[in-house]
Protein backbone atom coordinates (compact mmCIF):
# COMPACT_ATOMS: atom_id res chain seq x y z
CA UNK A 1 0.00 0.00 0.00
CA UNK A 2 2.62 2.04 0.43
CA UNK A 3 3.37 2.38 -3.50
CA UNK A 4 0.08 3.72 -4.40
CA UNK A 5 1.15 7.12 -2.88
CA UNK A 6 4.69 7.31 -3.98
CA UNK A 7 3.71 6.40 -7.36
CA UNK A 8 0.97 9.54 -6.68
CA UNK A 9 3.94 11.68 -5.51
CA UNK A 10 6.20 11.10 -8.96
CA UNK A 11 2.80 11.83 -10.91
CA UNK A 12 2.10 15.11 -9.34
CA UNK A 13 5.74 16.03 -9.84
CA UNK A 14 5.77 15.39 -13.52
CA UNK A 15 2.28 17.17 -14.09
CA UNK A 16 3.61 20.18 -12.55
CA UNK A 17 7.32 19.94 -14.29
CA UNK A 18 4.86 19.96 -17.30
CA UNK A 19 2.87 22.42 -16.42
CA UNK A 20 6.30 24.95 -16.00
CA UNK A 21 7.92 23.80 -19.36
CA UNK A 22 4.09 24.67 -21.17
CA UNK A 23 4.15 27.80 -19.11
CA UNK A 24 7.99 28.31 -20.25
CA UNK A 25 7.49 27.70 -23.91
CA UNK A 26 3.94 29.98 -23.61
CA UNK A 27 6.42 33.11 -22.34
CA UNK A 28 8.25 32.50 -25.21
CA UNK A 29 5.89 32.69 -27.71
CA UNK A 30 4.73 35.63 -26.07
CA UNK A 31 8.10 37.11 -26.11
CA UNK A 32 8.70 36.20 -29.89
CA UNK A 33 5.26 37.96 -30.64
CA UNK A 34 6.41 41.03 -29.34
CA UNK A 35 10.01 41.35 -30.28
CA UNK A 36 8.69 39.83 -33.99
CA UNK A 37 11.18 37.91 -36.29
CA UNK A 38 15.02 38.97 -36.06
CA UNK A 39 16.50 39.23 -39.92
CA UNK A 40 19.81 36.77 -40.78
CA UNK A 41 21.06 37.15 -43.37
CA UNK A 42 22.68 34.11 -43.58
CA UNK A 43 19.50 32.26 -42.43
CA UNK A 44 18.03 30.14 -45.87
CA UNK A 45 14.69 31.16 -47.35
CA UNK A 46 12.47 28.96 -45.68
CA UNK A 47 10.93 26.03 -48.16
CA UNK A 48 7.95 26.46 -49.76
CA UNK A 49 4.47 24.54 -48.26
CA UNK A 50 3.58 21.25 -50.10
CA UNK A 51 1.89 21.23 -52.73
CA UNK A 52 -0.76 18.48 -51.91
CA UNK A 53 -2.17 16.39 -49.15
CA UNK A 54 -3.14 17.26 -45.70
CA UNK A 55 -2.38 20.33 -43.48
CA UNK A 56 -0.83 19.66 -40.58
CA UNK A 57 -3.09 20.19 -37.62
CA UNK A 58 -1.84 24.18 -36.13
CA UNK A 59 -1.61 24.06 -32.47
CA UNK A 60 -3.76 27.24 -31.38
CA UNK A 61 -1.98 30.53 -31.07
CA UNK A 62 -0.87 31.89 -27.79
CA UNK A 63 -3.82 34.37 -26.68
CA UNK A 64 -2.00 38.14 -27.33
CA UNK A 65 -3.11 41.06 -25.28
CA UNK A 66 -4.01 43.96 -26.90
CA UNK A 67 -1.48 46.42 -25.23
CA UNK A 68 2.33 45.74 -24.58
CA UNK A 69 3.87 45.71 -21.69
CA UNK A 70 3.54 49.13 -19.94
CA UNK A 71 0.15 49.62 -21.41
CA UNK A 72 1.68 50.89 -25.11
CA UNK A 73 0.62 49.61 -28.52
CA UNK A 74 2.30 46.98 -29.70
CA UNK A 75 5.33 47.60 -32.51
CA UNK A 76 4.55 44.64 -34.30
CA UNK A 77 1.07 42.70 -35.30
CA UNK A 78 0.98 39.23 -35.57
CA UNK A 79 -0.92 38.10 -39.41
CA UNK A 80 -3.65 36.39 -38.90
CA UNK A 81 -4.26 32.34 -38.89
CA UNK A 82 -4.54 30.48 -41.53
CA UNK A 83 -7.88 29.24 -41.16
CA UNK A 84 -9.02 32.99 -41.23
CA UNK A 85 -11.52 33.41 -44.26
CA UNK A 86 -10.07 36.01 -47.18
CA UNK A 87 -12.04 39.48 -47.39
CA UNK A 88 -11.88 41.43 -50.75
CA UNK A 89 -10.55 44.82 -50.54
CA UNK A 90 -13.07 47.20 -51.73
CA UNK A 91 -12.36 49.54 -55.14
CA UNK A 92 -11.47 52.77 -54.85
CA UNK A 93 -14.79 55.36 -54.99
CA UNK A 94 -12.96 57.51 -57.65
CA UNK A 95 -11.92 54.03 -59.71
CA UNK A 96 -15.67 53.15 -59.82
CA UNK A 97 -16.29 56.59 -61.15
CA UNK A 98 -15.91 56.19 -64.93
CA UNK A 99 -13.09 58.54 -66.81
CA UNK A 100 -16.32 60.46 -68.44
CA UNK A 101 -18.38 61.16 -65.80
CA UNK A 102 -16.01 62.33 -63.78
CA UNK A 103 -14.30 65.12 -66.75
CA UNK A 104 -18.22 65.99 -67.30
CA UNK A 105 -18.62 66.78 -63.29
CA UNK A 106 -15.08 68.68 -62.93
CA UNK A 107 -16.14 70.58 -66.26
CA UNK A 108 -19.62 71.34 -64.60
CA UNK A 109 -19.09 72.85 -61.49
CA UNK A 110 -16.13 74.67 -63.35
CA UNK A 111 -19.22 75.77 -65.41
CA UNK A 112 -21.25 76.34 -62.18
CA UNK A 113 -18.68 78.40 -60.60
CA UNK A 114 -17.93 80.73 -64.00
CA UNK A 115 -21.90 81.48 -64.33
CA UNK A 116 -21.90 82.49 -60.66
CA UNK A 117 -19.28 84.75 -61.15
CA UNK A 118 -20.63 86.54 -64.05
CA UNK A 119 -24.00 86.76 -62.44
CA UNK A 120 -22.21 88.61 -59.32
CA UNK A 121 -20.43 90.61 -61.66
CA UNK A 122 -23.40 91.70 -63.99
CA UNK A 123 -25.37 92.58 -60.93
CA UNK A 124 -22.56 94.57 -59.21
CA UNK A 125 -22.79 96.77 -62.74
CA UNK A 126 -25.95 97.03 -63.03
CA UNK A 127 -26.22 98.50 -59.58
CA UNK A 128 -23.06 100.84 -60.11
CA UNK A 129 -24.08 100.91 -63.94
CA UNK A 130 -24.05 105.08 -64.18
CA UNK A 131 -20.35 105.00 -62.93
CA UNK A 132 -19.52 102.08 -64.80
CA UNK A 133 -20.40 103.63 -68.05
CA UNK A 134 -18.88 107.06 -67.03
CA UNK A 135 -15.78 105.12 -66.34
CA UNK A 136 -15.63 103.21 -69.47
CA UNK A 137 -16.67 106.58 -71.40
CA UNK A 138 -13.54 107.89 -70.13
CA UNK A 139 -11.20 105.07 -71.62
CA UNK A 140 -12.68 105.52 -75.11
CA UNK A 141 -12.01 109.47 -75.00
CA UNK A 142 -8.95 109.00 -73.70
CA UNK A 143 -7.81 106.52 -76.41
CA UNK A 144 -8.92 109.17 -78.48
CA UNK A 145 -7.59 111.94 -77.22
CA UNK A 146 -3.94 110.50 -75.50
CA UNK A 147 -2.10 110.77 -78.99
CA UNK A 148 -3.01 114.33 -79.04
CA UNK A 149 -1.10 114.79 -75.88
CA UNK A 150 1.64 113.11 -76.61
CA UNK A 151 2.09 115.02 -79.88
CA UNK A 152 1.81 118.27 -77.42
CA UNK A 153 4.36 116.87 -75.27
CA UNK A 154 6.60 115.76 -78.22
CA UNK A 155 6.25 119.57 -79.14
CA UNK A 156 7.62 120.95 -75.77
CA UNK A 157 4.43 121.48 -73.60
CA UNK A 158 4.38 119.72 -70.36
CA UNK A 159 2.38 117.67 -69.70
CA UNK A 160 -0.28 119.11 -67.59
CA UNK A 161 -0.66 121.91 -70.28
CA UNK A 162 -1.04 119.84 -72.96
CA UNK A 163 -3.71 117.71 -70.44
CA UNK A 164 -5.49 120.68 -70.12
CA UNK A 165 -5.40 121.97 -73.93
CA UNK A 166 -6.52 118.51 -74.94
CA UNK A 167 -9.23 117.71 -72.78
CA UNK A 168 -10.55 121.16 -72.89
CA UNK A 169 -10.67 121.31 -76.98
CA UNK A 170 -12.39 117.86 -76.92
CA UNK A 171 -15.11 118.44 -74.52
CA UNK A 172 -15.28 121.93 -76.66
CA UNK A 173 -16.26 120.41 -79.52
CA UNK A 174 -18.44 117.91 -78.53
CA UNK A 175 -20.47 120.42 -76.37
CA UNK A 176 -20.74 122.52 -80.19
CA UNK A 177 -21.53 119.56 -81.64
CA UNK A 178 -24.09 118.72 -79.23
CA UNK A 179 -25.77 122.39 -79.52
CA UNK A 180 -25.46 121.89 -82.94
CA UNK A 181 -27.89 119.08 -83.52
CA UNK A 182 -30.30 120.61 -81.25
CA UNK A 183 -30.29 124.30 -82.62
CA UNK A 184 -31.05 122.73 -86.03
CA UNK A 185 -34.06 120.42 -84.65
CA UNK A 186 -35.46 123.33 -82.91
CA UNK A 187 -34.78 125.63 -85.85
CA UNK A 188 -36.78 123.45 -88.67
CA UNK A 189 -39.28 122.09 -86.34
CA UNK A 190 -42.18 123.88 -87.63
CA UNK A 191 -41.35 123.03 -91.08
CA UNK A 192 -40.71 119.52 -90.51
CA UNK A 193 -44.10 119.45 -88.60
CA UNK A 194 -45.65 120.37 -91.65
CA UNK A 195 -43.84 118.21 -94.14
CA UNK A 196 -45.26 115.78 -91.69
CA UNK A 197 -48.77 116.20 -91.98
CA UNK A 198 -48.68 116.86 -95.22
CA UNK A 199 -46.72 113.30 -95.81
CA UNK A 200 -49.28 111.50 -93.76
CA UNK A 201 -52.15 113.07 -96.30
CA UNK A 202 -49.85 111.89 -98.98
CA UNK A 203 -49.21 108.45 -97.55
CA UNK A 204 -53.28 108.31 -96.94
CA UNK A 205 -54.04 109.18 -100.66
CA UNK A 206 -51.61 106.46 -102.09
CA UNK A 207 -53.11 103.72 -99.57
CA UNK A 208 -56.30 104.80 -101.09
CA UNK A 209 -55.01 103.66 -104.42
CA UNK A 210 -52.79 101.10 -103.50
CA UNK A 211 -53.74 97.65 -104.79
CA UNK A 212 -54.33 96.39 -100.90
CA UNK A 213 -57.84 97.78 -101.10
CA UNK A 214 -57.47 100.30 -98.38
CA UNK A 215 -60.61 102.40 -97.86
CA UNK A 216 -61.48 105.48 -96.20
CA UNK A 217 -63.12 104.02 -93.18
CA UNK A 218 -60.45 101.69 -92.31
CA UNK A 219 -57.91 105.04 -92.14
CA UNK A 220 -59.97 106.69 -90.16
CA UNK A 221 -60.41 104.02 -87.79
CA UNK A 222 -56.61 103.44 -87.53
CA UNK A 223 -56.42 106.91 -86.71
CA UNK A 224 -59.30 107.08 -84.13
CA UNK A 225 -57.32 103.80 -82.06
CA UNK A 226 -54.02 106.08 -82.01
CA UNK A 227 -55.96 109.15 -80.91
CA UNK A 228 -57.74 107.04 -78.28
CA UNK A 229 -54.28 104.91 -76.60
CA UNK A 230 -52.82 108.27 -76.67
CA UNK A 231 -55.71 109.62 -74.56
CA UNK A 232 -56.31 106.72 -72.82
CA UNK A 233 -52.15 106.39 -71.28
CA UNK A 234 -52.01 110.39 -70.66
CA UNK A 235 -51.21 109.35 -67.27
CA UNK A 236 -48.02 106.74 -68.75
CA UNK A 237 -46.74 109.66 -70.83
CA UNK A 238 -46.46 111.66 -67.76
CA UNK A 239 -44.94 109.36 -65.59
CA UNK A 240 -42.45 108.87 -68.62
CA UNK A 241 -42.12 112.31 -69.12
CA UNK A 242 -41.15 112.90 -65.40
CA UNK A 243 -38.53 109.90 -65.55
CA UNK A 244 -37.13 111.29 -68.34
CA UNK A 245 -36.03 114.22 -66.10
CA UNK A 246 -34.57 111.70 -64.09
CA UNK A 247 -32.83 110.22 -66.57
CA UNK A 248 -31.63 113.56 -67.90
CA UNK A 249 -30.17 114.40 -64.30
CA UNK A 250 -28.34 111.12 -64.49
CA UNK A 251 -26.86 112.22 -67.67
CA UNK A 252 -25.38 115.01 -66.83
CA UNK A 253 -23.80 113.14 -63.79
CA UNK A 254 -22.51 110.89 -65.76
CA UNK A 255 -21.47 113.21 -68.51
CA UNK A 256 -19.53 114.71 -65.01
CA UNK A 257 -17.60 111.87 -63.98
CA UNK A 258 -16.64 110.68 -67.70
CA UNK A 259 -15.16 114.44 -67.97
CA UNK A 260 -13.01 114.07 -64.65
CA UNK A 261 -12.29 110.65 -64.93
CA UNK A 262 -10.77 111.71 -68.71
CA UNK A 263 -8.73 114.38 -67.30
CA UNK A 264 -7.03 112.14 -64.91
CA UNK A 265 -6.36 109.23 -67.62
CA UNK A 266 -5.06 111.69 -69.48
CA UNK A 267 -2.49 113.20 -66.90
CA UNK A 268 -2.09 110.36 -64.65
CA UNK A 269 -2.64 107.39 -66.90
CA UNK A 270 0.96 105.45 -66.51
CA UNK A 271 0.62 105.92 -63.05
CA UNK A 272 -2.95 104.28 -62.43
CA UNK A 273 -1.55 101.58 -64.43
CA UNK A 274 1.28 100.99 -62.38
CA UNK A 275 -1.20 100.76 -59.23
CA UNK A 276 -3.20 98.42 -61.10
CA UNK A 277 -0.52 96.21 -61.91
CA UNK A 278 0.71 96.20 -57.72
CA UNK A 279 -2.71 94.85 -57.32
CA UNK A 280 -2.01 91.56 -59.48
CA UNK A 281 -0.61 88.51 -57.69
CA UNK A 282 3.58 89.11 -58.59
CA UNK A 283 3.49 85.65 -60.46
CA UNK A 284 1.56 87.02 -62.75
CA UNK A 285 2.65 90.56 -62.83
CA UNK A 286 4.50 89.81 -65.73
CA UNK A 287 2.19 88.70 -67.97
CA UNK A 288 -0.38 91.20 -67.46
CA UNK A 289 2.10 94.07 -67.82
CA UNK A 290 2.43 92.83 -71.27
CA UNK A 291 -1.02 92.20 -72.13
CA UNK A 292 -1.74 96.13 -71.00
CA UNK A 293 -0.19 97.68 -73.76
CA UNK A 294 -1.67 95.52 -76.05
CA UNK A 295 -5.44 96.00 -74.93
CA UNK A 296 -4.93 99.68 -74.78
CA UNK A 297 -3.27 99.31 -78.45
CA UNK A 298 -6.70 97.39 -79.31
CA UNK A 299 -8.77 99.93 -77.65
CA UNK A 300 -6.66 102.98 -79.42
CA UNK A 301 -7.67 101.45 -83.09
CA UNK A 302 -10.96 100.44 -82.45
CA UNK A 303 -11.96 103.94 -81.12
CA UNK A 304 -9.97 105.54 -84.34
CA UNK A 305 -11.18 103.83 -86.65
CA UNK A 306 -14.36 103.77 -85.27
CA UNK A 307 -14.41 107.97 -85.52
CA UNK A 308 -13.04 107.87 -89.00
CA UNK A 309 -15.42 105.52 -90.37
CA UNK A 310 -18.62 107.26 -88.84
CA UNK A 311 -17.13 110.46 -89.69
CA UNK A 312 -17.42 109.24 -93.23
CA UNK A 313 -20.30 107.93 -93.28
CA UNK A 314 -21.92 110.61 -91.78
CA UNK A 315 -20.70 113.22 -94.70
CA UNK A 316 -21.97 110.29 -97.69
CA UNK A 317 -25.21 110.21 -96.22
CA UNK A 318 -25.76 113.57 -95.08
CA UNK A 319 -24.40 114.94 -98.35
CA UNK A 320 -26.72 112.39 -100.20
CA UNK A 321 -30.06 113.38 -98.29
CA UNK A 322 -29.04 117.06 -99.13
CA UNK A 323 -28.92 117.07 -102.65
CA UNK A 324 -31.88 114.55 -102.58
CA UNK A 325 -33.81 117.76 -100.69
CA UNK A 326 -34.22 116.17 -97.65
CA UNK A 327 -35.01 118.64 -94.68
CA UNK A 328 -32.67 118.25 -92.05
CA UNK A 329 -29.67 116.88 -93.77
CA UNK A 330 -27.24 118.15 -91.34
CA UNK A 331 -29.27 116.68 -87.97
CA UNK A 332 -29.72 113.01 -89.65
CA UNK A 333 -25.99 113.64 -90.45
CA UNK A 334 -24.76 113.94 -87.15
CA UNK A 335 -27.27 110.89 -85.66
CA UNK A 336 -26.03 108.69 -88.41
CA UNK A 337 -22.40 109.96 -86.86
CA UNK A 338 -23.20 108.85 -83.49
CA UNK A 339 -25.36 105.91 -83.81
CA UNK A 340 -22.53 104.34 -85.98
CA UNK A 341 -20.60 103.28 -82.49
CA UNK A 342 -23.40 100.71 -81.89
CA UNK A 343 -22.06 98.29 -84.23
CA UNK A 344 -24.60 96.57 -86.91
CA UNK A 345 -27.42 98.03 -84.95
CA UNK A 346 -26.43 101.79 -84.84
CA UNK A 347 -26.37 101.82 -88.60
CA UNK A 348 -29.59 100.47 -89.43
CA UNK A 349 -31.12 102.55 -87.04
CA UNK A 350 -29.74 105.52 -88.06
CA UNK A 351 -30.90 104.12 -91.60
CA UNK A 352 -34.11 103.50 -90.85
CA UNK A 353 -34.22 107.07 -89.08
CA UNK A 354 -33.39 109.19 -92.46
CA UNK A 355 -35.35 106.87 -94.67
CA UNK A 356 -38.45 107.65 -92.68
CA UNK A 357 -38.31 111.54 -92.77
CA UNK A 358 -37.54 111.35 -96.41
CA UNK A 359 -40.47 108.96 -96.58
CA UNK A 360 -43.26 111.49 -94.81
CA UNK A 361 -41.55 114.72 -96.30
CA UNK A 362 -40.86 113.82 -99.75
CA UNK A 363 -42.43 110.95 -100.70
CA UNK A 364 -42.02 107.25 -101.22
CA UNK A 365 -39.79 107.95 -104.36
CA UNK A 366 -37.24 109.98 -102.27
CA UNK A 367 -37.41 107.36 -98.91
CA UNK A 368 -36.26 104.46 -101.95
CA UNK A 369 -33.61 106.90 -103.10
CA UNK A 370 -32.65 107.48 -99.34
CA UNK A 371 -32.66 103.59 -98.94
CA UNK A 372 -30.52 103.05 -101.71
CA UNK A 373 -28.29 105.05 -100.91
CA UNK A 374 -28.00 104.48 -96.94
CA UNK A 375 -27.38 100.48 -98.07
CA UNK A 376 -24.45 101.50 -100.72
CA UNK A 377 -22.24 103.17 -97.99
CA UNK A 378 -23.04 100.59 -95.84
CA UNK A 379 -21.80 98.20 -97.84
CA UNK A 380 -18.98 100.48 -98.62
CA UNK A 381 -18.16 100.72 -95.11
CA UNK A 382 -18.27 96.51 -94.44
CA UNK A 383 -16.45 95.91 -97.01
CA UNK A 384 -14.12 98.45 -97.65
CA UNK A 385 -13.75 101.21 -94.88
CA UNK A 386 -13.79 98.58 -91.69
CA UNK A 387 -11.20 96.20 -93.11
CA UNK A 388 -8.45 98.81 -94.59
CA UNK A 389 -8.76 101.42 -91.35
CA UNK A 390 -9.27 98.84 -88.27
CA UNK A 391 -7.52 95.87 -89.73
CA UNK A 392 -6.71 93.07 -88.25
CA UNK A 393 -5.93 94.70 -84.74
CA UNK A 394 -10.05 94.88 -83.64
CA UNK A 395 -10.85 91.80 -85.96
CA UNK A 396 -14.03 89.94 -84.30
CA UNK A 397 -16.38 88.12 -85.94
CA UNK A 398 -19.89 89.19 -86.80
CA UNK A 399 -21.54 86.75 -84.84
CA UNK A 400 -19.55 87.40 -82.16
CA UNK A 401 -20.59 91.57 -82.66
CA UNK A 402 -24.36 90.80 -82.45
CA UNK A 403 -24.12 88.71 -79.21
CA UNK A 404 -22.19 91.06 -77.87
CA UNK A 405 -24.06 94.17 -78.60
CA UNK A 406 -27.41 92.26 -77.26
CA UNK A 407 -26.11 91.12 -74.22
CA UNK A 408 -24.67 94.95 -73.82
CA UNK A 409 -27.79 95.97 -74.62
CA UNK A 410 -29.92 94.23 -72.45
CA UNK A 411 -27.59 94.56 -69.15
CA UNK A 412 -26.87 98.50 -69.32
CA UNK A 413 -29.17 99.60 -72.10
CA UNK A 414 -27.80 101.73 -75.37
CA UNK A 415 -23.76 102.39 -72.95
CA UNK A 416 -24.20 98.46 -72.68
CA UNK A 417 -24.36 98.19 -76.65
CA UNK A 418 -21.69 100.94 -77.17
CA UNK A 419 -18.79 99.41 -75.33
CA UNK A 420 -19.75 95.39 -75.65
CA UNK A 421 -17.64 95.64 -78.84
CA UNK A 422 -13.99 97.29 -77.74
CA UNK A 423 -14.78 95.01 -74.69
CA UNK A 424 -15.02 91.85 -76.58
CA UNK A 425 -12.12 93.00 -78.55
CA UNK A 426 -9.31 93.97 -76.14
CA UNK A 427 -10.88 90.74 -74.21
CA UNK A 428 -9.96 88.95 -77.46
CA UNK A 429 -6.87 90.70 -77.76
CA UNK A 430 -5.80 89.81 -73.72
CA UNK A 431 -6.40 86.27 -73.84
CA UNK A 432 -4.37 85.80 -77.12
CA UNK A 433 -1.52 86.98 -75.75
CA UNK A 434 -1.91 85.66 -72.59
CA UNK A 435 -2.04 82.23 -74.46
CA UNK A 436 1.34 82.98 -76.61
CA UNK A 437 3.35 84.64 -73.27
CA UNK A 438 2.21 80.86 -71.07
CA UNK A 439 3.79 79.10 -74.67
CA UNK A 440 7.00 80.76 -74.37
CA UNK A 441 7.51 80.55 -70.80
CA UNK A 442 7.08 76.84 -71.54
CA UNK A 443 9.68 77.00 -74.09
CA UNK A 444 11.97 79.58 -72.05
CA UNK A 445 11.91 76.64 -69.06
CA UNK A 446 13.21 74.16 -71.50
CA UNK A 447 15.93 76.62 -72.74
CA UNK A 448 19.36 77.10 -70.79
CA UNK A 449 19.10 80.39 -69.48
CA UNK A 450 22.13 81.99 -71.69
CA UNK A 451 20.20 80.35 -74.73
CA UNK A 452 17.43 83.20 -74.03
CA UNK A 453 17.71 86.90 -75.61
CA UNK A 454 17.81 89.10 -72.59
CA UNK A 455 14.92 90.99 -74.36
CA UNK A 456 12.17 88.48 -73.57
CA UNK A 457 13.67 87.91 -69.92
CA UNK A 458 11.70 90.62 -68.11
CA UNK A 459 8.95 92.60 -70.64
CA UNK A 460 8.33 96.38 -70.89
CA UNK A 461 5.96 98.19 -67.94
CA UNK A 462 3.05 99.50 -69.41
CA UNK A 463 3.90 102.92 -68.20
CA UNK A 464 6.95 103.41 -70.45
CA UNK A 465 5.81 102.49 -73.43
CA UNK A 466 3.72 105.93 -74.45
Amino acid sequence: MSTVPSLLGRLGAGLARMGERLDERRAQAEADAWAGPEPDATAAPAPAPPAAGPRPATPPAAPVDEEGPGGQAPEHVPPPPLYAPAVAARPDPVDAVPWSMRVAAEVGWRLLVLAGTIYVLTQIISAVALVVLAFVAALLITALLQPTVARLKRMGLPRGLATAVTAVSGFVIMGLVGWFVVWQVMDNLDDLSSKVRDGIEELKRWALNSPFHVTEDQINQIAKNLSDTIGANTNEITSAGLQGVTVLVEVLTGILLAMFSTLFLLYDGPKIWQWVLKLVPAAARPGVAGAGPKAWRTLTAYVRGTVIVALIDAICIGVGIYFLGVPMAVPLAVFIFLFAFIPLVGAVISGALAVVVALVTDGVFNALMVLVLVLAVQQIEGHVLQPFILGRAVRVHPLAVVLSVAAGGLVAGIGGAVVAVPLVAVTNTVVGYLRQYARENALRSALPVSEVPPAELVPVPAGDRE
